[in-house]
């Protein structure tokens, strides 16, 4: 196929890279996962643990960095946390033609890239199968989802209709979208959804749903995502195994309704896995969180343009100083209550 990639080499060997990376290499790809803490290997094989039981084995390769392969890839996979991204791009620069997948949660990423590679062929996808790495060489895949994939840079139709191809053979539901920023804002809605309550609270995005004062910050922080997006003129899109419009449309009932039917479906639409934020927060994972791409994009956004986001804000602020304070992330997960009041009583306000 016109586009097919030989050599995918993945950056980030975290699970939704060895997970990609797997699928990519069962499809016949030659893929290196790259991770300083390896050395360099001739192979190694991963297992992925499919949410219907079985258990896929795929080769792969190692290696510390780029400058251990032999030559460029035909394709990068940008599988790092969005604030690692600045840092993946830099290492990039050996392979100045390469072009990219970007994968990161939330908005911001397809930026970064195309102002370090102006030109460059560029694909951005959004990935809806919840995933858990629990060792170095196996994946645990806990829903089936999907990834949408849409062209940003460069000339790249043959490789997103090959990526959209290989995923679907490897079990993958893709999906190829045309317009790479409304893909990208319906996966932040959809991001948003049980996440940074459920880290600031330590509960199930279900109990999140069943409280009715939380749900209504979870109701507002929504809303105010989707005006952000009418703002920027962005349809909302539906994505493979999230269908985001749908969302939106609860989401805009009255909130006694709204609260009704959404809770029935959010509690299992992780594939029981806790939400990112959560694992964060309450996992004591080093660095910052991806509250800043989640919430805070919506934030910056809304300031942007003038749309009012209190509540997205607050959140944003709220999960940044519990993230090194230990004494706040215990105190709000004790009283929820003390959630509310302080998205309240939250100094900051959206721009007059």
């Amino acid at each position: 196929m016109p586009g097919a990639p030989r050599r995918v080499a993945v950056l980030g060997a975290g699970a939704v890279g060895t997970l990609l990376g797997g699928l990519l290499a069962s499809s016949g790809a030659d893929v290196v996962l790259l991770d300083p803490r390896v050395a360099p290997d001739a192979g190694d094989e991963i297992v992925i643990h499919e949410p219907d039981g079985r258990r896929v084995a795929a080769r792969i390769g190692r290696a510390p960095a780029p400058a251990a392969l032999a030559a460029a890839p035909d394709l990068a996979v940008l599988a790092v946390k969005t604030f690692d991204l600045a840092a993946a791009l830099d290492d990039l620069r050996a392979w100045p033609t390469t072009p990219v997948l970007t994968i990161q949660n939330g908005v911001g990423a397809e930026d970064l890239v195309a102002a370090a590679r102006p030109g460059v062929g560029h694909v951005a996808g959004s990935l809806t199968a919840p995933v858990e790495r629990p060792g170095a060489h196996e994946v645990r895949w806990r829903g089936r989802g999907g990834i949408g994939l849409a062209p940003v840079a460069g000339p790249v139709g043959g490789l997103v209709d090959y990526l959209v191809a290989a995923f679907t053979a490897a079990g993958l539901p893709a999906r190829r979208l045309g317009d790479a920023r409304a893909m990208k804002w319906s996966k932040l809605v959809a991001n948003l959804v049980g996440n940074a309550l459920s880290a600031l609270a330590d509960r199930d995005p279900g109990e999140i749903y069943a409280d009715p004062a939380l749900f209504d910050l979870e109701r507002r922080q929504l809303l105010e995502a989707l005006a952000v997006m009418r703002a920027q003129g962005l349809g909302v899109v539906a994505l493979p195994g999230a269908n985001v419009p749908l969302l939106a449309l609860g989401v805009r009932l009255p909130a006694p309704l709204s609260r009704r039917i959404l809770a029935r479906v959010v509690g299992g639409a992780r594939g029981g896995k806790s939400p990112s934020l959560r694992l964060h927060l309450r996992g004591g994972a080093p660095g910052p969180s991806e509250v800043a791409w989640l919430n805070g994009a919506v934030a910056r956004a809304g300031a942007a343009l003038g749309v009012p986001t209190p509540v997205n804000d607050a959140l944003a602020a709220l999960v940044d100083a519990a993230t090194v304070d230990p004494e706040l992330a215990a105190s709000l997960a004790a009283e929820p209550a003390r959630i509310v009041d302080l998205v309240a009583r939250s100094p900051r306000r959206p721009p007059r």
